[in-house]
């Protein structure tokens, strides 16, 4: 599966816009819509010139495929457009290694409508070992396109 449109923008909203590299709150270098790396590999640095948005999503759309592969690879259930969007919106956010280990990967893999998976979603909302309100907005945003038909 890839990524819609809808997910796309779903995850456009949540990182954000920034031409100029910033510390996301987990104290990572980021650049334009939450990417900490580029095309060819390299971390984002503190340094790093501004980029335009048209390369910003370019660029997310070129790291989206990482956690789409991520996604397609680990879940071994079939997953409706709006589940696969949910999924790698979360996978973008927390990191392949976290969905890996994840109580909400195993539930989605036992039953994509368990209606656990909303409270699974729910308990990644902080970062810098603080509960975050966009992370808090984010997962539940996450969660209700997961369970829209």
């Amino acid at each position: 599966m890839e990524l819609s449109a809808k997910g796309l923008a779903l995850i456009k909203r949540f990182e954000g816009f920034s031409a100029e590299p910033y510390k996301c709150s987990a104290g990572v270098p980021t650049i334009g819509y939450g990417s900490t790396y580029y095309e060819d590999g390299r971390p984002v640095q503190m340094d790093d010139p501004a980029i335009s948005e048209e390369w910003a999503e370019a660029l997310l759309i070129n790291v989206v495929r990482t956690f789409e592969k991520a996604v397609n690879s680990m879940v071994q259930q079939e997953l409706t457009q709006n589940q696969f969007d949910a999924l790698v919106s979360f996978t973008y956010n927390v990191g392949t290694e976290a969905f890996k280990k994840s109580t909400l990967l195993k539930r989605v893999n036992n039953n994509p409508f368990d209606s656990d998976i909303n409270r699974q979603f729910l308990k990644w909302v902080n970062a810098g070992g603080k509960v975050r309100a966009g992370l808090v907005k984010r997962r539940q945003k996450e969660a209700q396109l997961y369970f829209t038909a």
